[in-house]
């Protein structure tokens, strides 16, 4: 029997959770970790072909379950309209073209860098501008990121300038909705085995190499990711904003 005490936190809490695609995302991390503290949780879900995969989830914690592809006119701001209320958003989406992340960037096509940054970054300036009003009693924003936004990570390419990108519009952001007791962070896990990432070229080649560098010496999990995010939310974290959260065992510390 688990002898662990769960302190219900964030009971009366509203987390809106955008990129769950199954039981190994990040982001699903991040719905347990809330929904374990006691908040109220929304998902969202890609398209038709996603829902079956996110649907099982979302009944588990029992979630309200919303479509959202942020590349559709109006999606959007449907989702945000249906919530009311909001304290908590999570945005774990990113996307670039195969073609573009796994050429060199000096290969990366205009078009696909723009589609690349409106997805990976501009979508959540998006929807923070929707999210702050919602956010009437304070609020707490988090973006994923990766150790690639600071550092050259071989074969992260495109991703690298994007993220950088997405952790700068977050500090940006942090200072503008700070004086309505809005924060912000940008989280930064280490090497995970998710959907997305399996898109990068070598991609298991960097998860030995973070066990064997990283001070922890283990890979974290989806779960370590959702109980930062979970901290940062609650009342203990209320005079933390603007930082990059790196959740990697002490990845980001090695040269």
């Amino acid at each position: 029997m688990s002898t662990e005490t769960v302190y219900p936190i964030l009971t009366g809490k509203r987390a809106l959770v955008v990129g769950v695609a199954n039981e190994h995302s990040i982001a699903w991390g991040c719905a347990l970790a809330f929904r374990k503290l006691g908040a109220d949780v929304v998902l969202t879900y890609l398209n038709d072909k996603a829902r079956p995969h996110v649907a099982p989830l979302a009944e588990q914690i029992d979630a309200q379950l919303l479509p959202l592809d942020v590349t559709q006119p109006g999606q959007m701001e449907a989702v945000f309209g249906a919530l009311g209320k909001l304290d908590i958003l999570v945005h774990s989406i990113a996307f670039a073209p195969k073609a573009d992340l796994q050429g060199g960037l000096l290969d990366c096509s205009l078009e696909g860098f723009l589609q690349a940054m409106d997805v990976s970054c501009h979508s959540f300036i998006r929807m923070a501008r929707l999210a702050a009003p919602l956010m009437s009693e304070g609020g707490c924003m988090f973006a994923m990121s990766y150790h690639g936004a600071d550092k050259v990570v071989p074969n992260y390419n495109v991703m690298g300038p994007v993220k950088a990108a997405l952790e700068a519009a977050c500090r940006y952001l942090a200072y503008e909705v700070g004086p309505k007791d809005i924060r912000v962070h940008a989280i930064s896990p280490g090497p995970l085995q998710t959907r997305a990432a399996s898109g990068l070229k070598d991609f298991d080649h960097l998860l030995s190499d973070a066990v064997a560098r990283a001070p922890l010496g283990e890979l974290v999990d989806i779960i370590d990711v959702g109980n930062t995010c979970a901290y940062l939310a609650s009342p203990y974290a209320r005079r933390l904003t603007g930082s990059t959260v790196y959740v990697d065992g002490g990845l980001n510390i090695i040269a």
